[in-house]
């Protein structure tokens, strides 16, 4: 069954550059960057990277942002296979509270911490606001549709969101291939939101986008699944302080658990070290 438009529901990871500077990515290129830990994160707040993406998707010149928390730099760090399938991200954000703990230790701060579901809830109303087509695809069966008809029922109404919530094991499944890949090349959505996983969700923005390369693609994870009410976020103290993770642990203890306590807390404790150790170096060049 083809997709449906929603009805409403009731660098080198060793370069350790610390720099503002524009992004050299064409479509960032109105972004400054501040590197941490050797990666390039957009020093701009969520409204402003909306109004970005969004002038970008209008004038037909497409991006992807990735969203990195502490997993997902620690893969980029310690994985080539993902580094590379990364490599052609337009822009990167501090998901994680202490990316932005390290980018204050190394003297050079990044504004805020700018997370993928912040990102998600403001560009779905600037995107719908503009006129433009979105896409929303994964998610648990009719979340997407229920964050869609949330936060943009009129757009929903008019017929500029589509979903679609591909079964598990999609990608070996022509079929259900066939569904995504005629959702973009057939439609050709401008706004692109898939809500997998990492690294699930960048590889398959990495096959999705030249089908439609003029669409801005973003990765974010459980994002529909907390606006459509199925999964409740951590409450604000928790996020600012940097325990959002503690409350997710407590929600799926045995898929979260290596990830957090084995994998997450000492490489943050050692991204925080060197953050520190780098404070006051000259920038690599």
């Amino acid at each position: 069954m083809s997709p449906t438009p929603v009805t409403p529901a009731t660098p080198s990871p060793s370069a350790s550059s610390a720099t503002s500077t524009p992004a050299s990515a064409a479509g960032a290129a109105a972004l400054p960057i501040i590197h941490v830990d050797g990666l390039p994160f957009a020093a701009t707040t969520v409204p402003v990277l909306s109004g970005h993406i969004v002038d970008e998707a209008g004038a037909g010149r497409g991006g992807w942002v990735v969203t990195p928390n502490i997993d997902i730099l620690r893969r980029w760090r310690q994985e080539p296979a993902f580094r590379a399938l990364v490599a052609d991200a337009t822009v990167f954000t501090a998901d994680g509270r202490p990316i932005v703990w390290a980018s204050q230790l190394q003297g050079t701060p990044l504004p805020t911490r700018l997370t993928g579901s912040d990102l998600f809830v403001e560009l779905m109303r600037a995107a719908a606001a503009a006129g433009l087509r979105i896409a929303l695809i994964g998610g648990n069966e009719g979340t997407a549709e229920a964050a869609a008809a949330r936060l943009i029922p009129e757009a929903v109404a008019a017929g500029r969101v589509r979903c679609l919530c591909p079964p598990f094991g999609f990608e070996q499944q022509p079929q259900e291939m066939a569904r995504l890949e005629t959702l973009l090349s057939g439609w050709l959505p401008q706004i692109v939101f898939i809500g997998l996983g990492s690294p699930k969700q960048e590889k398959l923005i990495a096959r999705l986008r030249p089908l439609a390369p003029r669409a801005w693609y973003l990765g974010v994870g459980v994002s529909f699944s907390f606006v459509a009410g199925d999964v409740k976020r951590a409450p604000g103290w928790m996020q600012r302080s940097g325990l959002e993770w503690v409350h997710r642990l407590t929600q799926e203890p045995g898929r979260l658990a290596r990830r957090y306590l084995v994998d997450g807390i000492p490489f943050a404790a050692g991204l925080l070290w060197r953050s520190a150790t780098r404070r006051g170096r000259r920038p690599a060049v």
